[in-house]
């Protein structure tokens, strides 16, 4: 059955188009698809509204139109002082100086047709034969990481914040020395079996020098669940036929 959106056909060969830009998510045709009906509902909803968008490229004209219509239809509040605070004290590790981490990795690289099943298993895998043989550990990275990082058993050095795609940072930085993490670690870069060697901790910043980091990241939260609250309301409704969307998370609201 082809998916339609308010009787627009989202037809094979656009979601072949936009199956290179999923190919690390857990069913990259499945979240392709779903990508392309909220892309659907935004435009069509932008078009139901009258926004126009001045741009040569279809492309950058629908990437124009739904930045439009967030700005102009979806609320965001501002957090509080006291919000911020409230969040400072509930995630201190966030806001350390000079935290220091030595840790390796075992890389499963993927790339835009990367049988993401077979390479999943096979990091699980690996992962199993690490856990029950930590001593392993750089034998197997020499053996199979897609990292160079492999040919010193994986070893990545000493990291400090900021060194690190945040997904990766947000997970070594809470291991304990000589962890490894039970399940993998999915980055942009494939999946990642994760050591830390040893960790240093740094010091406690003041609050008053990380208030506007705080609201920074308050903010994108917020407006992140903003526009998937709208989406939700969007989705609801319109008539869509061909494919059941399991929730509105996408590129879309990244």
């Amino acid at each position: 059955m082809s998916i339609t959106v308010n009787g627009i056909e989202i037809t094979d060969q656009d979601v072949e188009r936009e199956l290179p830009f999923h190919a690390a998510a857990e069913a990259p045709l499945r979240s392709a698809a779903q990508a392309l009906v909220l892309r659907h509902v935004l435009l069509q909803e932008a078009e139901r509204l009258g926004l126009t968008a001045a741009a040569a490229d279809a492309g950058e004209r629908a990437e124009a139109l739904i930045e439009q219509l967030i700005a102009q239809e979806v609320r965001v509040p501002e957090p509080t002082e006291a919000e911020c605070r409230t969040y400072y004290a509930n995630h201190p590790e966030r806001f350390r100086s000079g935290d220091l981490v030595e840790a390796s990795h075992i890389l499963f690289q993927i790339n835009e047709g990367s049988p993401l099943a077979l390479i999943r298993a096979k990091a699980n895998e690996v992962l199993q034969e690490v856990l029950a043989q930590p001593e392993r550990f750089g034998e197997l990275a020499r053996r199979y990481s897609n990292c160079p990082s492999g040919a010193a058993g994986g070893n990545l050095g000493q990291l400090s914040r900021g060194q690190s795609v945040p997904e990766f940072e947000a997970v070594v930085f809470r291991m304990r020395s000589g962890e490894i993490r039970s399940r993998l670690l999915e980055t942009r870069f494939g999946l990642h079996i994760v050591k830390v060697e040893r960790r240093i901790d740094g010091v406690q910043l003041p609050f008053e020098a990380v208030r506007e980091c705080i609201a920074g990241y308050m903010s994108e939260a917020a407006r992140r669940r903003a526009i998937h609250q709208y989406l939700q309301i969007l989705v609801g409704q319109a008539v869509i036929h061909g494919i059941e969307l399991t929730g509105a998370e996408t590129p879309l609201v990244q």
